[in-house]
């Protein structure tokens, strides 16, 4: 089965090219089941009732999210309601919702998705995610096989070190929230597809989603600067990963990356 993971999506310009590019991605990729990282889709920080429900009519399965998704106040509205949006699963265990869940693809397939958030340069009164991803692994696994993580982390050497972690107990690890899609995807020793960052779906004529103008000027005068998302060279930006439905073992991952009205 084809597993589609998309990274943060930013801003409108982020849901915009969903919209316009997943439907046809997922025909053409035989696509079985679709993941992204939604947390910087309301106004490129946080998510609401109405973001979610354009991103879940556009096609994606299962949002996952990381620091940023407490940012909008409406999330409270559905994040309990909702089972299929993610917060990560090293909260403290009385946050609202839930870290991972078992989701099941239009061919009846279950897939189980834990979504964790890195402590280094982060957030580090968050529980261990080392410890918490073997938890959540304890339970999925009695229902499926196939397992996907989201780690939502700031030090590549943290995300780098949770793929050796995890290898052979999950399907894949793909790592969020830097923006910059990184070129070192692969199939790990024990079958686990990885990749340190899915990059940034939205726009690229910018610093990492926001006006270039507004953060080159919070750098050059170190006074508080509203950023804006940007809204030119709008791409979408993730991996597929191909892995076997009897075994959960990843036999292939592969880069996305395609421009808005590229075919």
């Amino acid at each position: 089965m084809n597993i589609l993971l998309i990274g943060d999506i930013t801003g409108r310009p982020g849901r915009e090219i969903i919209k316009e590019l997943l439907p046809e991605l997922k025909k053409k990729e035989k696509i079985d089941f679709t993941i992204a990282n939604a947390e910087n889709s309301a106004g490129g920080s946080g998510i609401t009732p109405d973001t979610y429900e354009e991103l879940t009519d556009a096609g994606v399965d299962v949002l996952t999210s990381g620091d940023h998704i407490w940012k909008q106040k409406q999330v409270l509205d559905i994040i309990n309601i909702e089972s299929n949006l993610l917060r990560p699963a090293n909260y403290p265990a009385k946050t609202p919702g839930s870290g991972f869940g078992v989701f099941k693809t239009q061919k009846g397939i279950p897939v189980g998705v834990i979504n964790l958030m890195g402590r280094v340069f982060m957030q580090p009164a968050v529980n261990c995610p080392f410890r918490c991803a073997t938890e959540c692994i304890k339970i999925i696994e009695k229902q499926t096989k196939i397992i996907l993580v989201d780690i939502h982390a700031e030090a590549t050497s943290e995300k780098v070190a949770m793929g050796w972690y995890l290898n052979g107990l999950v399907s894949g690890i793909v790592g969020t929230h830097t923006h910059v899609q990184t070129a070192d995807e692969k199939i790990l020793s024990k079958h686990t597809a990885y990749i340190t960052d899915l990059g940034m779906t939205g726009p690229f004529d910018s610093v990492i989603g926001r006006k270039k103008e507004q953060v080159l000027a919070r750098f050059l005068s170190c006074m508080p600067v509203r950023f804006q998302v940007a809204d030119k060279d709008v791409r979408l930006n993730g991996a597929i990963a191909t892995i076997d439905e009897k075994t959960g073992k990843a036999t292939a991952i592969k880069r996305v990356n395609i421009a808005k009205n590229s075919s």
